[in-house]
């Protein structure tokens, strides 16, 4: 029997032995450790090794534990607690929530969760610096729009200015900020804080985007970016920098254009250009790991040009509310809020808010893979952009349907085709998955590629498919296996399933094939003249069995 009690600890899952009376202050800073970082589960009376030991005599009724925990945690803590048994050993699971603000214990210690080198927990002090890092995290704290601890005025760079004014005419940015004075540049985009006594010094936000680089490698340490291209395990570029923001992308772009051939695709009368990883999309995913990287963390920004991918990361995880399945969906939720904001009226970065969006279309258009997030953790963000050969076929379509309809594809259309290319063939409660929506939107997606001509509908009902459309298939025999796969399958399916079982109800083939009532009357029907099935009962008492020819 699969034990419950989870195979390792983890940064969400603590083991505490209880054999010798485990003391309340000890317990209460395990249950602090967790609500400070992912929450999690506390298992008392189980070992390291995830042993089940038990409670001690005193611990035996639980009923005051959860009282205890809130009276001696600041703001008051609610854990729930509960026995179970383990082989016959008396254990308590005691899950503890993420905290939304930091919690102490009334002692005044404030602990946090961390993994070490070799993967395992430990709870740790929460510096000041790491309050402020997870209070910004949860959107608490704009720390993006607060005063630089030491900095003048004197470290605004006069050419910094001149080339944000370059960039909003360059990037189409709010143009209004090309009729304001330094001053009231500077106001308008949050690049300086009034302190109590009136004088004006610059925020980390205005430190970052118009700052000398002196003043930011003394003030502001733990801004800094690299930009690596690996070939063969072979290093053929590496350098590091701590360039204000503008001026980083534009030395970004720089370096990265040599290294990003471009061929071009004849569309019409049109010549379209076909690079090695679309710059719109470069853009913006650097752009995203410059503003919303964690400011209190050191290490770099990192923009690694791999053998099959671009690589982008940054330090500081998702912040709350964000995460691998609804990052697509979710509203906007920028860790430096008024970095970002500066950032979209300046030009840079795409004004809604939705810069996953470009990213997403600078790679699906091409048909090419989906930018991937998987390595992302608690530390760290991570993006890849695979840099496979596009499909120039698919592009040609999607072109063409795009100077049809004067405007660019919908987002989750283009995930709609691109998951189409790799399964071959799917639902719409299948493809709600890839685009994180509900099953309704999905179908909103497919039934709008049908009309255009890029999909094809196979079945109704709840048994509705969907593939590409013949003239997406440059191999023709593959467009055919796959338009003519699903009657042969199901056919087949269901003779296994009475090979099986003995015999099958139209039920059972409604639920095994995805079919209608209907469809499925059908398929028994033709199973039965063929003579692979026989009936016994009429209407919904029928049961078929093995035929003859079966």
């Amino acid at each position: 029997m699969k034990s419950i009690i989870p195979p390792n600890e983890s940064l969400t899952v603590e083991f505490k032995s209880d054999r010798k009376r485990l003391p309340d202050q000890e317990l209460v800073e395990a249950i602090v450790c967790l609500a400070n970082t992912d929450g999690g589960e506390l298992w008392l009376g189980v070992e390291d090794d995830g042993t089940a030991t038990g409670l001690h005599a005193d611990h035996q009724q639980l009923a005051g534990l959860g009282g205890m925990v809130a009276a001696r945690t600041s703001p008051s803590l609610t854990v729930q607690v509960e026995a179970l048994e383990v082989a016959g050993i008396r254990v308590a699971r005691i899950t503890v929530p993420k905290a939304q603000s930091e919690v102490a214990t009334s002692n005044g210690v404030y602990l946090r969760r961390r993994l070490k080198f070799d993967g395992t927990p430990e709870c740790t002090p929460m510096l000041p610096h790491d309050r402020l890092s997870r209070a910004s995290a949860f959107g608490l704290l704009d720390v993006s729009a607060q005063p630089v601890s030491g900095a003048t005025l004197a470290d605004l760079d006069p050419l910094e200015r001149e080339r944000l004014r370059q960039a909003v005419s360059h990037y189409g940015g709010d143009r209004v900020l090309l009729e304001l004075d330094d001053e009231a540049l500077d106001g308008a985009l949050g690049f300086t804080a009034r302190l109590p006594d009136g004088c004006r010094v610059p925020s980390l936000a205005g430190l970052l985007i118009i700052g000398r680089e002196t003043a930011l490698r003394e003030l502001l340490p733990t801004h800094e970016f690299a930009f690596q291209v690996l070939a063969q395990q072979a290093v053929r570029f590496n350098e590091f920098r701590r360039f204000p923001l503008l001026k980083a992308l534009d030395w970004l772009e720089t370096n990265f254009r040599p290294y990003n051939p471009e061929d071009e695709l004849q569309v019409g009368l049109f010549r379209v250009p076909v690079p090695k990883v679309d710059l719109g999309a470069f853009r913006e995913a650097v752009a995203n790991a410059l503003i919303h990287r964690d400011y209190h963390k050191l290490g770099a920004v990192h923009v690694r040009l791999e053998e099959d991918a671009l690589v982008v990361s940054n330090p500081g995880g998702l912040v709350d509310g964000v995460t691998l399945s609804n990052l697509l969906t979710t509203e906007p939720r920028p860790r430096n809020p008024a970095l970002a904001d500066a950032m979209k009226r300046i030009g840079v970065v795409e004004r809604s808010g939705r810069g996953v969006d470009t990213i997403y279309r600078g790679l699906l258009r091409f048909g090419r893979p989906a930018p991937d997030y998987q390595r992302t953790d608690a530390q760290n963000v991570v993006l890849r952009l695979p840099t496979a050969e596009a499909d120039l076929d698919f592009l040609k379509l999607v072109v063409e349907e795009e100077n049809r309809r004067n405007g660019v594809l919908p987002v989750d259309s283009l995930i709609a085709l691109a998951t189409l290319r790799e399964l071959k063939r799917l639902s719409a409660d299948e493809l709600a998955k890839h685009i994180q929506r509900d099953a309704a939107s999905a179908k909103r997606t497919l039934e709008a590629l049908i009309e255009i001509g890029l999909v094809e509908a196979h079945g109704n009902n709840r048994g509705r498919n969907y593939t590409l459309s013949a003239n997406l298939y440059a191999d023709k025999a593959a467009y055919t296996r796959q338009a003519g796969f699903t009657s042969i399958q199901n056919e087949q399916m269901v003779l296994s399933y009475v090979r099986q079982h003995g015999q099958i109800k139209r039920a059972d083939v409604m639920d095994l094939c995805r079919l209608s009532g209907d469809q499925a009357a059908k398929l028994l029907k033709k199973l039965k003249s063929a003579g692979a099935l026989v009936q016994t009962g009429d209407r919904r008492w029928a049961v078929y069995t093995l035929g003859d020819k079966s």
